[in-house]
């Protein structure tokens, strides 16, 4: 397989239009995932992704609900998107070749809980049986396929201090705010094949009450990469007033082998004005020979 570029779009919160198609037009990323709360259960953003012909895959957020508990907006809202929604199962990108299975639909994060309207759609879904959900899709995916797990809000385990990728900012004291049921899916799914990345939003970088930003991102010593994406507002203008749209950047080389992680702002015309690098692989040290 070619080398695999992957542009992620973390919280919209109704910044989505027009100008991010032509971005990506521009930018031509392999995918496109998306991590939720799209707007608050309005069909603009579900009707305007439908229109893509880029390959893409998505999961539900808390706000994508609206007020409506009792499902009825949420069903909705999966109706728009089909098959392009993964929550709790598999979707192969073929093309470009990609394995995408999607967390609990739906999360506000917070340990396990199930919001009324995801209740009423899904039923009653237990922590354990919601982990053995995520954790069976990924396992019937194609092993040959790099491997990406996609949720709205990121796993627990991943720190307790305030700037920590999930933890709970707006509210003393500071606490780890992940997903109990991803956590244990990843550890089911690491028992049988590996897991390079889990991408993830709902905790925004910029942390409130003005206590600086967010961590984005981790690699832990399993070689798992976990990658928080809500960069909020995710449409800005810099100083030089030029507007900016903001994706995440993955990168997989043709061994399927992750190999670049960073966050990017770009001008409407597709060009590339700040990248933020995460993580970039390193290089076979200088006469070591790599197997062709």
């Amino acid at each position: 397989m070619a080398e695999l570029n992957i542009a992620i779009a973390g919280d919209l919160h109704d910044q989505w239009d027009r100008s991010d198609h032509d971005v990506l037009d521009r930018i031509r990323p392999d995918a496109l995932l998306l991590v939720g709360d799209f707007s608050d259960g309005k069909s603009r953003i579900p009707e305007l992704l439908a229109t893509l012909e880029l390959p893409l895959a998505c999961v539900l957020g808390n706000h994508d609900a609206g007020k409506d508990g009792s499902g009825r907006t949420l069903r909705h809202q999966l109706e728009l998107l089909g098959d392009r929604h993964c929550g709790w199962g598999l979707r192969e990108l073929r093309p470009p070749g990609l394995a995408v299975v999607g967390a609990r639909p739906g999360t506000a994060g917070g340990g396990y809980h199930l919001s009324k309207a995801v209740r009423a759609v899904y039923g009653p879904v237990g922590l354990q049986e919601s982990a053995e959900r995520i954790s069976r899709a990924a396992l019937s995916a194609d092993p040959q396929l790099p491997l990406v797990l996609l949720a709205h809000s990121g796993p627990s385990g991943l720190g307790t201090q305030v700037d920590d990728l999930c933890a709970r900012d707006w509210k003393a004291p500071a606490c780890d705010w992940g997903d109990q049921d991803l956590a244990l899916a990843v550890d089911q799914i690491r028992r049988r094949r590996p897991l390079p990345l889990v991408i993830f939003g709902h905790m925004h970088h910029a942390l409130c009450h003005h206590q600086g930003e967010r961590l984005s991102f981790r690699r832990d010593a399993q070689g798992t990469a976990f990658l928080n994406t809500a960069s909020v507002p995710r449409h800005g203008v810099d100083q030089q007033g030029r507007a900016l749209r903001h994706f995440s950047w993955v990168v997989f080389d043709d061994n399927g082998d992750l190999r670049h992680i960073s966050h990017r702002w770009y001008g409407v015309d597709g060009a590339l004005h700040y990248e933020q690098t995460l993580w970039r692989a390193a290089l076979p040290a200088a006469g070591v020979l790599s197997p062709c």
